[in-house]
């Protein structure tokens, strides 16, 4: 096959410049963002780790994020519990549920973005 993975995610957003404003402050995810050892900032793209993408369309009908929205972020993460203190230290409502966690699937919490998108973030087990 000769896709290699995803190149990009584009969505509407009523402030393009305050919502990737505010993915850049919180997250770290966007231009000019680094998460990737070694990887060097430029204006256009954000340099993402490597690592499992889940591509996953959901029934129309799911309630496992906003009938009212037609995507959930997904972000994968290193040390859930400390970017969790981080965002509430921040204000940002965080969304814990145990049975969204597995051993073998890993642990996960949900925020919502100020235009009000659900980011699932997931820390994947260790192994």
């Amino acid at each position: 096959m000769p896709v290699l993975g995803i190149g990009g995610l584009f969505f509407r957003a009523k402030d393009p410049d305050a919502l990737s404003a505010w993915y850049r402050e919180h997250l770290g995810v966007g231009a000019g963002c680094v998460s990737a050892e070694g990887g060097t900032p430029d204006e256009w793209s954000w340099a993402a780790e490597g690592g499992p993408v889940v591509f996953a369309p959901f029934k129309a009908d799911t309630d496992y994020f906003p009938a009212d929205k037609q995507f959930m972020l997904n972000l994968r993460v290193r040390d859930l519990d400390s970017l969790l203190e981080q965002l509430n230290a921040a204000g940002i409502e965080v969304i814990t549920k145990p049975e969204w966690n597995d051993p073998q699937t890993g642990q996960f919490a949900r925020i919502h973005d100020p235009e009000g998108h659900a980011i699932e973030l997931w820390e994947p087990p260790v192994g």
